[in-house]
């Protein structure tokens, strides 16, 4: 077991099989030393978007249930960097997150939001997991989530 892996488990953390790409897309790149991965929803182990992680924060859903939300997304965004390398442990550094938030009109407490999925990746990758990172308010994301993350990382060569 890599020790990233090690680390997840010890957080109680297990990473679902990815799911398919809803759009015209690959759900990671690498070019370089650089895997990015594409925008990965809240889905649970079970494929699912756990009806809390749909809608929009600041209307029926709390900014907590949006931060675990924001948590799931960078779950998903580690299963798919396991698949894309085969081993987590290639994971060099986070170099940057981005969160797309479900905001209802006028909530502006966004930040908070993606510290569900910032916190996450330090926990799991330590200070190579600190990331530069962009959060954006958004009117809709694909399936009614409420929160969406994509990331970029640098790998071994």
């Amino acid at each position: 077991m890599s020790k990233t892996e090690a680390k997840l488990k010890a957080l109680g953390v297990s990473l679902p099989s990815p799911v398919a790409p809803v759009a015209n897309y690959v759900p990671f790149v690498i070019s370089g030393r650089l895997l990015v991965i594409s925008g990965q929803l809240p889905f649970g182990m079970d494929g699912k978007i756990d009806p809390a992680h749909i809608g929009k924060i600041g209307a029926n859903v709390t900014v907590e249930a949006g931060q675990a939300a924001a948590r799931a997304c960078v779950i998903n965004v580690l299963a798919q960097a396991r698949v894309a390398l085969g081993d987590l442990d290639k994971i060099t550094r986070c170099i940057r997150l981005g969160g797309f938030i479900n905001a209802a009109p006028g909530f502006f407490n966004l930040p908070p939001v993606m510290n569900g999925a910032s916190d996450l990746i330090v926990e799991v990758l330590g200070d190579p997991g600190r990331h530069a990172r962009s959060t954006v308010g958004v009117a809709e994301l694909p399936l009614q989530s409420a929160v969406e993350v994509e990331a970029m990382f640098e790998i071994a060569a």
